[in-house]
């Protein structure tokens, strides 16, 4: 008797112990009970929100150095994940390259609609647009001043370029998975960062600090 429960107890203490359960699910594995829309999509949803919001959020401020403007992504991004659920084609089995690139391209769009507003108000007006107040006191931070600098660099690349510096730079998205999110050769993303480096160089250097 009691050896039997020595033994019965050891297996108890096995089956509790940490680390012995199933291990967590692929970003691949949640994506599909999220494109399945059942009982369980929106749990798995929130794990993937779970894993990669915080990554998101960084990539995001990365790309406007304007927090309001990072929540606001975060948010969007999101909400467009859900909503394509079942089209999207994960990189890898992870859901961070295609994040970002849904990020990147909101952020652009955003630039955009800010600058056609920021053109009608002068049209109308006939003065110098108002700045916003988060942007001014970003602005204030001298680091923030610098990585606006280095945005508006970004922007002047050609295309080809500013897609993997926004990739592999900004976002941190390895060599193998932005070449398979744009559809060319490594080698490729590669000379195109070798390239994309030099030409920021030398748009920073020829504008000195404010």
């Amino acid at each position: 008797m009691t050896q039997a429960s020595t033994e019965s107890s050891g297996v108890s203490a096995l089956d509790s112990a940490p680390g012995t359960g199933p291990p967590p699910e692929s970003d691949a594995d949640l994506w599909n009970r999220v494109a399945a829309s059942g009982p369980e999509a929106h749990a798995a949803f929130t794990e993937l929100f779970q894993r990669h919001a915080e990554a998101v959020w960084n990539y995001a401020y990365r790309l406007t150095a304007s927090w309001s403007q990072a929540d606001d992504l975060l948010s969007t991004a999101f909400l467009n994940a859900w909503r394509t659920r079942g089209r999207a084609v994960l990189t890898r089995d992870s859901a961070r390259p295609w994040l970002f690139t849904v990020t990147a391209r909101l952020a652009r769009d955003e630039r955009r609609a800010v600058a056609r507003r920021a053109a009608l108000r002068q049209l109308l007006s006939r003065t110098p647009a108002e700045r916003d107040h988060a942007d001014a006191v970003a602005e204030g931070d001298l680091a923030e001043r610098r990585l606006r600098r280095v945005l508006a660099a970004v922007d002047r690349l050609p295309r080809a370029e500013r897609e993997v510096v926004r990739l592999c730079l900004l976002g941190e998205v390895s060599t193998a998975d932005a070449a398979r999110l744009l559809g060319i050769a490594e080698a490729s993303v590669r000379s195109r960062t070798s390239r994309a480096r030099a030409r920021l160089r030398a748009m920073i250097e020829e504008d000195p600090d404010d």
